[in-house]
């Protein structure tokens, strides 16, 4: 038994180093606009065989285009799956998540959870509330949490998207309307005073400000990287959230221009090496 499970853990770290890997061949595409095989190999310390490797799981999943010798990339591309996204900033999502189940009455009370690598480590640590129920749209939290007999789970209808695993759209946000919750954990693609709380996709912004206003409390949580981005879509005004939750990463300026608009701001302390 004790073997078994040593190997699950090797196979967790390879996979987990290989999807920081694969996030670093993103960006220096992403950076220089095409890489050559070499200077991918070289800047990585691995061998143009694992390079290659990475980069067809890259172009199948539609991140880059590869190249004779190298790749480029995809103008289209404005964010990574979630596949990928969990492996980034793993110290600080845990710490904002205990944070997060720290905050949640130990009594009967609905919480409603986007979809997002943070959210579903905020689900996990949300396993040893009772009473709780979980409405969600996400497919990765709802997996996880129907394995905790103590919560109560409800999953929206709506359409799917592949890079969040979220189902989104008219029957998704039907489902928030016609509820009301306690607290809704929204993860982000970024916050700001000046673009409120964004998102990458129109429809999934929708569906999240439906969360929002049934909701009695907003709470975003988000590593430091995300503090001060504006992306695509607004999924809600600063003024419509109530606490936002990030990690000592974040910009200090862009924090208390938040604060200064009456959102409560919580930074967990994690220090240096938060991509590990």
């Amino acid at each position: 038994m004790a073997r078994v499970q040593d190997d699950r853990m090797l196979r967790h770290a390879a996979s987990g180093k290989r999807s920081r890997r694969m996030i670093e061949i993103v960006e220096l595409i992403t950076a220089r606009g095409s890489v050559s095989l070499a200077d991918l190999s070289d800047a990585l310390h691995v061998s143009a065989a694992t390079v290659r490797r990475d980069l067809a799981d890259l172009e199948y999943q539609r991140l880059i285009v590869r190249t004779h010798g190298g790749a480029t990339g995809v103008e289209a591309r404005t964010e990574l799956p979630v596949t990928l996204r969990d492996s980034q900033f793993q110290d600080a999502k845990r710490a904002i998540a205990r944070k997060v189940a720290s905050l949640i009455p130990r009594e009967r009370h609905a919480v409603a959870l986007s979809g997002g690598s943070t959210t579903a480590i905020v689900a996990r640590a949300l396993s040893n509330h009772s009473e709780l129920t979980i409405v969600t749209n996400s497919l990765t939290i709802a997996s996880l949490v129907t394995s905790f007999p103590g919560l109560k789970v409800i999953m929206t209808g709506g359409q799917l998207r592949h890079e969040s695993l979220e189902l989104v759209g008219v029957l998704a946000e039907n489902t928030f309307n016609a509820i009301n919750v306690g607290t809704a954990i929204l993860g982000t693609d970024g916050i700001s005073a000046a673009g409120g709380v964004t998102t990458h996709d129109e429809t999934e912004a929708r569906t999240n400000n439906a969360m929002v206003t049934h909701a009695q409390r907003a709470v975003v949580v988000t590593d430091g990287s995300k503090v001060g981005r504006i992306a695509l879509a607004k999924v809600a005004d600063i003024q419509q959230i109530d606490l936002l939750i990030t990690d000592d990463s974040a910009d200090p300026a862009e924090l208390e221009r938040i604060a200064a608009l009456g959102i409560e701001v919580q930074v967990v302390t994690v220090g240096r090496g938060l991509g590990t």
